[in-house]
């Protein structure tokens, strides 16, 4: 049997857990040599294999590969970079090929959220159309959880771990001064259309009132006067308010209450800040003094404190897509199946590519109460134990002891292509 080259790729915005799928893709790969001979990663994602810039993983060693399980951010570097229409620009995926045939490349992993898996599908249709065997597998990822068919989506345990515990903080901050200074607290969140972040913050809320008192949710139209009154009555009740804000929150006419009116590169308007939004709005109809703050990339990048239940969802699908390509199995992604709640059980399943492509899995209205402003019990089911465990990095002089790869570049074959 001979033994082909795959090619590994991370895509889009970076999760905490993102490296753990890396380590499995790769260390699943050296187990069958006398099918996968090496495994070449993507400088920067798909713009890797358009710019012909490999990495060659055997190069790295094994105490650092094994390292990416500990590790944050994209190792191999991401992009956000969406290939255009096959009829739109044949040339680029004509690249994809000859790239993939100069360097005996058969296997495709690309590790990402829902545009990632309708890169993934392209490629899978051009290289059929092209005659190229070539056996292409998505690898999902995203914090906002809003990818269908798998019960969560990787990168996803570890932001909600992260926002029910910053929130919870913060709110026994916001309690401890509130008599004098801060009466309401407000954390932004990431979620552009989907509420999952968000939602994940009331984990932390309890009977003594800890955790937010108020979720904004991108499901749910945004209501100024609704809103402001439950603020006023929580600091009624119990003196101070703690509130999670989707930087998606909308108004009822569509807009984002955060809309920049800049775009990025997948055509998604770019948020500007709820959060302040929100706050002065709290300013200007209460009169109460209000601070906010804004997750963003902290929210992502905390591997410090990763959900062991995310970390090994993310290398078990690493590793059950090199299977399923092994098997034969294309155009298709490997998903994470839940059996059971209390005890957590879970396991491995796939679903086809055409299925997946571009498709955002929104939360459920029976997960957000009757009011619009917190999550049922039936979310905190869901949601509870995929939050669940530590898997603490090492630490050195107080500090995380993340690696970082040496990042060895395969030898170029082909002449410079100009990405558009």
């Amino acid at each position: 049997m001979t033994a082909y080259n795959a090619f590994y790729a991370q895509s889009g915005g970076v999760t905490p857990v993102i490296n753990a799928s890396a380590a499995g893709v790769i260390q699943t790969a050296a187990l069958h040599p006398d099918q996968i001979n090496k495994v070449y990663a993507g400088q920067d994602g798909i713009l890797g294999a358009l710019t012909e810039t490999l990495i060659d993983t055997s190069l790295e060693s094994t105490q650092d590969i094994e390292a990416l399980k500990y590790t944050p951010s994209g190792a191999f570097g991401s992009c956000r970079y969406k290939l255009k229409g096959v009829d739109d620009f044949k040339a680029q995926y004509e690249r994809l090929i000859d790239v993939f045939k100069a360097h005996d490349i058969r296997y495709f992993f690309y590790n990402g959220g829902g545009d990632s898996q309708d890169t993934t599908h392209k490629v899978s249709q051009v290289a059929e159309k092209m005659g190229y065997p070539i056996t292409c597998v998505g690898i999902p990822k995203t914090i906002d959880n809003d990818l269908p068919f798998t019960d969560c989506s990787p990168g996803f345990g570890s932001v909600a771990k992260y926002v029910a515990v910053s929130i919870l903080e913060a709110s026994m901050d916001v309690a401890s001064m509130s008599s004098s200074s801060t009466k309401v607290f407000v954390m932004e969140v990431m979620g552009r259309h989907a509420g999952w972040i968000a939602a994940a913050s009331g984990l932390a809320a309890d009977e003594r009132e800890l955790g937010p008192d108020i979720i904004i949710f991108p499901e749910r139209v945004f209501d100024p006067e609704a809103f402001t009154s439950k603020v006023a009555e929580a600091v009624a009740r119990k003196g101070h308010c703690a509130v999670v804000v989707s930087e998606g929150a909308k108004y009822s006419d569509g807009r984002f209450l955060a809309d920049s009116g800049v775009k990025d590169a997948f055509g998604h308007a770019q948020l500007g800040g709820v959060a302040p939004v929100v706050c002065d709005l709290i300013k200007r109809t209460l009169n109460l003094k209000c601070h906010w703050a804004v997750c963003d990339y902290l929210q992502r990048a905390a591997r410090h404190i990763g959900s062991k239940t995310d970390v090994e969802h993310a290398y078990a699908l690493g590793k059950a897509a090199v299977e399923l390509a092994l098997n034969g199995q294309n155009a298709v992604m490997p998903t994470i199946k839940r059996l059971s709640n209390a005890p957590y059980k879970w396991t491995t399943s796939h679903v086809e590519l055409k299925d997946v492509a571009n498709v955002e899995e929104k939360m459920p209205s029976h997960y957000i109460s009757d009011d619009g402003f917190f999550i049922t019990p039936e979310c905190r089911e869901y949601l509870q134990p995929l939050i669940l465990g530590e898997d603490y990095p090492s630490y050195s002089n107080g500090i995380p002891d993340y690696v970082v790869l040496k990042k060895n570049k395969v030898p170029r074959l082909l002449a410079h292509f100009e990405v558009e």
